[in-house]
């Protein structure tokens, strides 16, 4: 398979970046106690950071290969795997079926997501059926993938686990692989040469746990807490930039931060070119409760400190899998009825995107 990520331009002197931290996963790994607090200065502070040493660099780019072969086939082929409007992900994401603003205005971008329940019990149906090609390269490449970011994810939820004070074990209970969760892949391509300024994907906090990403190019942009001017993130080779999803925010009390980030065009002569996103989200299984775990007391002292406007918030009264209907289901473009749809997508932005 060709992969789509030869010489690309490097990243504009001109253009500055916002500082993440960069976090060694081998460190996390062996315990070393300064890595594992700048981890968490890097969660409770922007949500994101850079981690290197993650051993899936070769992963993500043969995902980018899949997605290459996924696109080529004819619309039509590809429609007959096509997500749907009523709040599931998995599957063909034609461009222009989501929404990226109150307007309504549709995506420029193409994607396709498999879910980890069905990469992981290939060539068992778990979820949903895929074109072939993807079964072709379940277990060559995808499940492969999938693997790796569960072990990735499964390291920093365990060490988030400790820093907040919850009984061993307390988050890996919530994302046991066994059990069914909208933890998927995804992989999208945005056009070279979109208008400046145009959103590929509008301003939104991710609905799960955690986030793995790799990109071949810019175009992310993150909105930094107490602030309104929206700063890239650049792309580091052999880097994934990691942040944290609503649904550990929730879990923390507010302690770890779902941050904004939208995307739009790459910056300089990088829009000329192709933009390849590869994602794995980590989410909690379906029938989890989202909500402050009061248990520890570390979450109850910072949850308490909030206004109740903010811990309302923080509490809303339902499972894992119907937050991410919700917010799934109110992006699609078919479903956009006005500026209520995209309010009724949103997660922990509290009105800032």
């Amino acid at each position: 398979m060709p992969v789509p990520v030869q010489n690309l331009p490097e990243w504009p002197s001109e253009v500055e970046a916002h500082p993440l931290l960069v976090i060694d996963y081998q460190l996390l790994k062996a315990g070393d106690r300064d890595e594992i607090n700048r981890l968490w200065e890097a969660g409770t502070t922007l949500g994101f950071w850079y981690l290197k040493n993650h051993g899936a660099e070769q992963d993500f780019v043969a995902m980018w290969g899949m997605g290459e072969e996924v696109f080529k086939l004819p619309l039509e082929e590809k429609m007959k795997y096509e997500q749907g409007d009523e709040g599931l992900s998995f599957g063909y994401k034609a461009v222009g079926h989501y929404i990226v603003d109150a307007v309504g205005n549709p995506d420029p971008v193409e994607g396709v997501n498999v879910a980890k329940d069905d990469a992981l019990s290939y060539p068992e149906v778990s979820r949903r059926e895929y074109p072939s090609v993807i079964n072709d390269l379940m277990d060559p490449v995808i499940t492969p993938f999938v693997e790796k970011c569960v072990g990735i994810s499964n390291i920093l939820i365990e060490i988030f686990n400790d820093k907040l004070g919850l009984p061993e074990g307390t988050l890996a209970k919530f994302h046991k692989r066994e059990e069914f969760s909208s933890s998927e892949t995804r992989t999208i391509k945005a056009p070279a040469n979109l208008t400046p300024g145009k959103l590929a994907i509008g301003g939104h906090t991710d609905f799960g746990t955690l986030t793995l990403l790799v990109n071949n190019l810019g175009g992310l942009q993150v909105l930094p807490p107490g602030t309104t001017e929206w700063r890239y993130a650049r792309p580091l080779p052999g880097h994934m930039i990691c942040n944290v999803g609503d649904a550990l925010t929730m879990f923390s009390g507010g302690l770890l931060n779902s941050n904004i980030h939208r995307v739009v065009p790459p910056p300089s002569s990088q829009s000329k070119h192709d933009r390849w996103s590869q994602v794995y989200f980590t989410r909690p299984a379906n029938d989890t409760p989202l909500s402050p775990l009061l248990e520890s007391s570390i979450i109850s002292t910072a949850f308490n400190n909030l206004t109740p406007e903010r811990q309302q918030s923080l509490s809303p009264g339902v499972t894992a899998y119907e937050w991410f209907t919700r917010r799934q289901k109110n992006y699609r473009t078919k479903n956009h009825k006005g500026a209520e749809t995209w309010a009724a997508n949103r997660g922990t932005e509290h009105g800032r995107a």
